[in-house]
């Protein structure tokens, strides 16, 4: 080894052992699925921050009020002893999920999924403020100045505005949204509802402004076990290999085919424009949401270059393969996981719709008061004391009136004359006696049965429906 090698300096390595993720700047795509994606984001917005904001017999239309455990949806109301549907509901859920997921991929990602939806508002923000990709990687390298803070502030205030709304709407389904706004403002707001609109507008903030595609990457499950759903007829974006390779850059004149050359230009629209920064010529990713940016980039190259449309596009790895042609769409609706799927989907929706159309509006529980088991009362009678808790989970003000039998002679008193009124998801409670004669009721306890009827108020008493509850009177 030479004296002038034994001198050489040796340059130190750094090597890192966690690497932060790069911001992602995707470029905004233009055609038929960013229109498609734009009206959906349209509709699940007017639905999330319209509704609270609906009235339905003078209160709010859906309404989840934690303080009094009653769900207000229309007309219907629910309290604590239904959250059986909410069981119902989640299975509902499953099944579609499974469902759809079989069928379309991840659609549900790309157009409607909450995070893609705040994700791609706040894109809209960036590129309002900031201008287009090459505008936001250039400013990204500036140092600071009067003017990137101005912009920077700029778009920080329209991300705050929009973060702070929707954190109130969402606790707008929790409280009344028309009392919560003012109260906001006077100082008044309870601290649950507020701390809730503020958490979720952290969240909206966080998931959607700075983390955005790390959600998805790295912390949705749905992304992580989908594959168990998928197959080979599954609906997913795909780049046509066999038409695409070899790709190369071209002029714009240039003949499809030249030089041996496959369609893709290799021009990079597709990554960018891409929200979670893949290369769908890759092949299939599980990073890939669906959203079909990538393809409305495609197809404007495609347009510019003259070529047929498609190169990316929604199919399944079966058409790529020619086992069947991409309006074959039958037999990827008929395949046994879809069916199997499906027929389970359509018995828990029946299942649940069922269950509601059928469920009492009115809910009785009759409790005996272990307080005073039996007394004489001043007519000589022998008397026991209950409690009737009493629901009404519907929107309409309701009439309960109530009889007894178990013996020849035996009544209920204590209640109101003409039924007990209860208004709408009010639940009272009734004290009410027992009486029969002592000769009935020797010494140890015996059963009765309670009768419940119970109407809408100003309907006759021809259309009331019936309620028994079973009891025990004690005797001595």
């Amino acid at each position: 080894m030479s004296k002038t090698e034994q001198k050489k300096p040796v340059k130190e390595q750094t090597i890192q052992l966690y690497q932060g993720a790069k911001r992602i700047h995707p470029k905004m795509a233009k055609g038929r699925f960013a229109n498609a994606r734009v009206l959906m984001i349209a509709a699940t917005q007017l639905f999330f921050f319209g509704m609270p904001w609906i009235n339905w017999n003078n209160r709010q239309a859906v309404l989840f009020s934690l303080e009094d455990v009653h769900f207000y949806i229309f007309g219907m109301v629910l309290e604590a002893a239904d959250l059986l549907y909410l069981t119902g509901l989640l299975i509902v859920s499953a099944f579609g999920l499974f469902w759809w997921t079989t069928i379309a991929g991840r659609l549900w990602c790309g157009y409607s999924c909450p995070q893609t939806v705040y994700t791609e508002v706040m894109l809209w923000i960036d590129h309002l403020v900031e201008g287009d990709r090459n505008k936001r990687l250039k400013l990204d390298k500036e140092p600071w100045n009067a003017r990137k803070i101005r912009i920077k502030a700029l778009k920080y205030l329209l991300i705050f505005v929009v973060s702070a709304w929707t954190g109130i709407t969402f606790a707008g389904w929790f409280t009344p949204i028309r009392e919560f706004v003012p109260a906001i403002f006077n100082g008044t707001a309870g601290s649950v509802a507020l701390g809730t609109a503020a958490f979720y507008g952290f969240v909206t903030w966080l998931f959607g402004h700075i983390m955005r595609e790390q959600v998805c990457l790295h912390m949705c499950p749905y992304a992580r076990f989908q594959s168990a759903m998928f197959d080979h007829d599954t609906l997913i974006i795909s780049y046509d290999t066999e038409r695409g390779e070899p790709r190369g850059a071209r002029k714009k004149n240039a003949e499809r085919g030249e030089n041996n050359m496959g369609d893709c230009i290799n021009c990079t629209a597709c990554v960018q424009v891409c929200p979670t920064g893949i290369d769908i010529r890759d092949g299939l990713q599980y990073q890939c949401i669906g959203c079909a940016a990538c393809i409305d980039a495609c197809d404007e190259i495609m347009d510019k270059m003259g070529y047929p449309r498609g190169l990316i596009r929604y199919t399944t790895e079966a058409v790529l393969k020619h086992e069947y042609e991409d309006k074959d769409i039958k037999k990827r609706l008929t395949r046994p996981k879809v069916v199997w799927y499906g027929g389970f989907l359509a018995i828990a929706v029946i299942g649940l719709f069922t269950g509601i159309a059928t469920r009492q509006t009115i809910q009785i529980d009759v409790i005996k008061d272990r307080g005073v088991m039996v007394r004489e009362n001043k007519q000589g009678l022998l008397e026991n004391a209950y409690n009737l808790s009493i629901s009404n989970a519907s929107d309409k003000v309701q009439v309960v009136t109530a009889s007894v039998a178990g013996f020849e002679d035996i009544a209920v008193t204590g209640l109101p004359e003409g039924g007990v009124v209860l208004k709408a998801g009010e639940i009272i409670t009734v004290p009410v006696q027992v009486v029969t004669q002592p000769e009935y009721a020797d010494k140890g306890s015996h059963p009765i049965v309670f009768t419940f009827k119970y109407r809408i108020q100003g309907q006759p008493e021809s259309e009331a429906r019936e309620i028994t509850e079973k009891s025990i009177f004690i005797g001595e």
